[in-house]
């Protein structure tokens, strides 16, 4: 495995079955449980400098969500929201969680939004607080059209020919999550690129993209349900991939809704601005009130 995927001190590399399905999570810390999903084309890698932080005040558990980073894929394709997060809910089970808060971030926070309605409906206290990054939601206007169109028979064979081809491409994608290329780490591209192209997620990202309106319609169907989970919103305010302007919206669809922005910073804020990330998940895990000084 190459070194940018090595675990680092303090963090242990384990692995559950879910499904039938070998799933790979990093295992760090101490205290109550937090379960970090990461996003479309992401895995575990994404929380390299999250993880760290919390190892005195949270007990991290991050997976490789099937079909991704260094997990199995799915013997049932099923990319659907529902299914993807019935699969988070069986990975809680499969490590044992009694009780857990839940991160996700932009894909992965649509599926966490999903675990928690799923939860509410099956009557399952163990969810306690949600924390969404950059959630994708069915309030910002860019997902309704562009993932649709990359998951159409069109679309997806100019990305096959293009994006997954062209390693040249590379970079030019990873610089338009960032509100600041020049704030990119250097271990980000070859991070990412890593499982995908020795594993062939692009495939299983197009699986996810072919569902994309179906997840706007279920989450906008799920919201209500989980108005009344205590809830944290973190965006960067140049986000180009989830517009932060859809974050008004999704504050006033819970009773008890916190937002902390990250100003000039892209769709990855865990990675741009990882000290000031860090420094306002712990603060919100603590159940401490927000910095005064910060963005409301």
């Amino acid at each position: 495995m190459p070194s940018w995927t090595s675990v680092p001190p303090g963090v242990v590399e384990l692995f559950a079955t879910v499904d039938g399905c070998r799933v790979r999570y990093l295992r760090s810390g101490s205290g109550p449980a937090l379960v970090l999903l990461h996003g479309l084309l992401g895995y575990s890698f994404s929380w390299r400098f999250t993880i760290p932080a919390l190892a005195d005040v949270a007990t991290s558990y991050a997976p490789d969500l099937p079909g991704t980073g260094y997990s199995d894929v799915p013997r049932d394709p099923d990319c659907t929201l529902r299914a993807m997060a019935e699969r988070v809910l069986k990975f809680v089970d499969a490590v044992g969680l009694k009780s857990y808060d839940l991160l996700g971030t932009s894909h992965g926070g649509a599926v966490a939004q999903m675990v928690a309605a799923l939860s509410v409906e099956n009557k399952d206290l163990r969810l306690k607080r949600l924390i969404l990054v950059a959630p994708v939601n069915p309030y910002s206007a860019r997902g309704r059209w562009l993932a649709p169109a990359i998951g159409s028979s069109l679309g997806a064979f100019v990305f096959r020919r293009t994006v997954v081809r062209w390693r040249r491409l590379d970079r030019y994608w990873l610089k338009r999550a960032f509100g600041d290329p020049h704030r990119i780490p250097p271990d980000s591209l070859e991070g990412y690129r890593a499982p995908i192209l020795e594993r062939d997620g692009f495939e299983h990202g197009l699986r996810i993209v072919r569902t994309w309106r179906q997840t706007l319609d279920e989450l906008e169907m799920a919201l209500p349900k989980i108005a009344h989970i205590p809830t944290f919103l973190m965006w960067g305010t140049a986000d180009g991939a989830v517009y932060s302007t859809s974050a008004e919206n999704l504050v006033q669809n819970f009773h008890d809704c916190r937002l902390t922005t990250f100003p000039g910073a892209g769709h990855l804020p865990y990675e741009e601005v990882p000290e000031d990330f860090n420094r306002a998940l712990v603060t919100f895990l603590r159940g401490q009130p927000p910095n005064p000084d910060a963005d409301p």
